[in-house]
């Protein structure tokens, strides 16, 4: 049974998924092993501890708090390990870096941590107050508040509708140049649910700050750049394995992964096949991984959880 890291103990975040990833990896010694989005360390911990005694890991953090606490996590697995604060995005310079050869296992949990929702003075939750920042990287040049307050109406709109999936786009669109400018985040979640006017089953500012921290971050192209970047460090047999958060982020893996699945991505009817694409990988999960019922019981942040895992042939 793979064991979680720190049970019992008061750790900041709660590995979604955990035991699914692990097995998904599933990590050996000797190996070489990436974590996109190290975070506190949880799957990470659960890799270096599959993967002993001689498994190699790189733990990738745009935060240099996550990046803290995972230093502090993973300090028992000692040279094992190394951490760098950099994008997943440039997997394969770090690795190239490291010197290392193709990889066994990467793995990329994608959006906002539970630590980074919790610490107010990062601006990504409208349930507490906190100034309107939203960067994973606190020395990236754009904030949340730059976009909220500078940004013409029908650019707002569009971004709210394009990154949040937000129907009534243009009615908190309006509301926000109406009320600008913005400093903090409740004031930003007061004007935008005094605007909302449908169906509140979730809370009304939910989706104006997901496309707020989704475009602060540019996480969709670094998704979707990442995807190809992270299959070609992959050795033979070696396993990609994706967490999403939210239907855009999904749909880009689920998208890629079928794509590169295939042999042929001619037009449907095509008779004869004139692309000469070659399958990279192997779909492992045609239907996403999703959690249990008892694990969303035990962390609520855990029910929109998707895993899609492929395997490099």
């Amino acid at each position: 049974m793979i064991s979680y890291p720190g049970e019992g103990e008061n750790h900041p975040h709660l590995s979604v998924l955990y035991h699914e990833i692990i097995t998904a990896i599933h990590p050996v010694s000797p190996g070489f092993y990436v974590d996109g989005t190290v975070g506190a360390g949880g799957h990470a911990w659960g890799i270096l501890e599959a993967s002993s005694p001689h498994g190699l890991l790189l733990g990738l953090d745009l935060d240099p708090q996550a990046l803290q606490l995972s230093q502090n996590r993973l300090a028992a697995f000692g040279g094992r390990v190394t951490l760098k604060q950099a994008s997943y995005a440039s997997i394969p310079e770090q690795i190239q870096a490291l010197g290392w050869p193709p990889v066994q296992g990467i793995v990329l949990d994608l959006g906002v941590s539970s630590m980074q929702l919790d610490t107010p003075e990062r601006g990504f939750s409208f349930q507490v107050e906190g100034p309107l920042d939203m960067r994973f990287d606190p020395s990236a040049p754009l904030t949340a508040a730059d976009l909220v307050n500078n940004l013409a109406e029908k650019e707002l709109a569009d971004l709210l509708w394009q990154y949040g999936e937000e129907r009534l786009s243009r009615q908190i669109a309006r509301a926000i140049v109406q009320a600008r400018p913005f400093a903090t985040t409740r004031q930003l979640a007061a004007v935008v649910s005094k605007a909302y006017r449908g169906n509140r089953r979730i809370h009304p500012a939910t989706r104006t700050f997901q496309a707020l921290r989704i475009a602060v971050n540019q996480e969709l192209q670094a998704l979707e750049a990442s995807l190809p970047k992270a299959i070609a460090v992959l050795a033979p047999g070696g396993r990609l394995a994706v967490l999403s958060f939210h239907s855009l982020e999904d749909r880009i893996v689920k998208q890629y992964f079928r794509r590169e699945s295939q042999d042929c991505i001619c037009p449907p009817g095509q008779p004869i096949c004139t692309c000469g694409h070659k399958a990279a990988v192997k779909d492992l999960t045609r239907r996403p991984i999703q959690p249990t019922a008892a694990e969303v019981d035990r962390n609520p942040r855990a029910r929109s959880a998707r895993l899609r895992v492929v395997e490099k042939v």
